[in-house]
């Protein structure tokens, strides 16, 4: 009997290790939880989006200055950038874990205050899809792999949505004024892809990498995307004017709504993705002229 009692006591004392919830991030951390983060602190606007998605937008406590979806997020605290988060606020929000990108200065710093950090750093639409099952396991979600099909199914629609002619469109797709633009690497460049359209910045040159404006010039673009934010002074750069794509006006200007769409890796892609759909479609050269681009 007392035999029996004595492995009863030890498989209870060992019930809480084998509960532990354990994630590993991008930095290959392991982090460790007695239970599901009940607060969250985000730093990054994708991985707030992501865990709304995923249905707990109300364990999120507080958010970065710049995350503002769904609209429920604005209302909670701001606690800075990834790149200059106020430390002391975060600390006082009591947060479970704090959601940043790996490329954060904070991380080091809220670990040595004995912050749970999980750095997470979606570039591509792999990442995207491993960030939602990544997040979905610290929340326990049992279904983040179908909200992920979901997105997937979204954008090939928004493929076959577009006119035959539209394929091959020559696009340049400026992130801010650098001028920083979405190489064929990164998120936005594989959505333009599966768009059946082609990128003008190859992936050798990185996701997201500097151009000198006159590489444009060269590439001659028959498309640009681009938000308002950045497009003032466009035409000032040199060359720009005899662009082909600002001469026949083969340009999207998109709101501010739309370019954090657009920009975010994460559960709005699919939006993003029918964004760009409907900007090929009304803009494209092939479609525009009723005839083959110049």
């Amino acid at each position: 009997m007392l035999k029996h009692l004595a492995i009863l006591a030890c498989t209870l004392l060992a019930l809480p290790a084998l509960a532990a919830l354990q994630v590993t991030d991008d930095r290959g951390a392991v982090v460790t939880f007695d239970r599901a983060p009940q607060r969250i602190v985000s730093l990054l606007p994708s991985l707030a989006e992501t865990v709304c998605e995923l249905g707990h937008c109300q364990r999120l406590v507080g958010v970065d200055r710049y995350t503002n979806w769904p609209e429920s997020v604005k209302a909670l605290p701001r606690v800075g950038g990834g790149l200059d988060p106020n430390i002391e606020q975060i600390v006082a929000l009591r947060p479970d874990v704090v959601l940043m990108a790996t490329s954060s200065r904070a991380g080091d710093r809220l670990r040595a205050l004995g912050v749970k950090v999980v750095a997470l750093e979606p570039k591509t639409h792999a990442d995207v899809q491993r960030v939602m099952l990544k997040i979905g396991q610290l929340l326990e979600v049992q279904d983040a792999q179908r909200i992920w099909r979901a997105i997937d199914a979204a954008v090939m629609a928004a493929a076959q949505s577009l006119p035959a002619g539209v394929r091959g469109t020559r696009v340049y797709f400026e992130v801010n004024p650098g001028p920083y633009a979405a190489g064929e690497s990164s998120f936005i460049g594989e959505t333009l892809t599966r768009l059946g359209v082609k990128n003008i910045v190859p992936a050798s040159l990185g996701p997201f990498p500097k151009l000198n404006p006159e590489y444009i010039v060269r590439a001659n673009p028959d498309l640009i995307m681009v938000g308002e934010r950045s497009v003032d002074g466009m035409m000032q750069r040199p060359g720009w004017h005899s662009l082909r794509a600002m001469r026949g006006q083969h340009l999207c200007v998109f709101p501010a709504d739309e370019s954090d769409t657009l920009v975010r890796p994460g559960p709005r892609m699919a939006e993003g993705a029918r964004i760009m759909a409907r900007c090929l479609a009304s803009r494209a050269p092939a479609v525009s002229k009723g005839a083959a681009r110049p």
